[in-house]
């Protein structure tokens, strides 16, 4: 299980073949890469915190919670932090498995709860100020489903 929480921008590429060569019974791999998307062509940045130590413990506990529920090789999570541009990549979830079906459950699950119940906290910068980002009725809804 591989959980990072960093400033520093990553190579999607890179990560995801550094996670395949992880094993051979492994039938499956998934990935998912979350992008800041520009909110109405007016987003300059979102600025992303978080609290070291606590923010890797929550994600973790998420992630042992998807190795539990599912048969899974592996399990890779990258969340960034700090001021973000539209089109930067913000995160990356990665399951691995000897069959498809657990990856892409785990996967979905991963990002349903990341989502939700990931400690971080996100503002939207736009040309005529900040926001902080509130929660979404559609992301506790989707808890539901497991």
């Amino acid at each position: 299980m591989r959980i990072r929480v960093q400033e520093e921008a990553f190579d999607l590429g890179v990560e995801a073949n550094a996670f395949a060569e992880g094993g051979m019974a492994n039938g499956a791999i998934v990935t998912f890469t979350g992008v800041v998307r520009d909110v109405a062509g007016g987003l300059a940045a979102m600025e992303i915190e978080h609290y070291p130590g606590m923010t890797e413990k929550a994600i973790a506990g998420i992630a042992e919670e998807a190795r539990t529920r599912w048969h899974l090789g592996d399990v890779m999570v990258i969340h960034r932090y700090g001021r973000l541009a539209p089109g930067e990549r913000i995160m990356m979830v990665a399951t691995a498995a000897p069959h498809r079906k657990d990856a892409f459950e785990a996967a979905e699950y991963l990002m349903d709860y990341l989502k939700s119940r990931a400690p971080f906290w996100k503002k939207e910068v736009t040309h005529d100020g900040a926001e902080w980002v509130a929660a979404k009725d559609e992301d506790e809804d989707a808890l539901t489903r497991w």
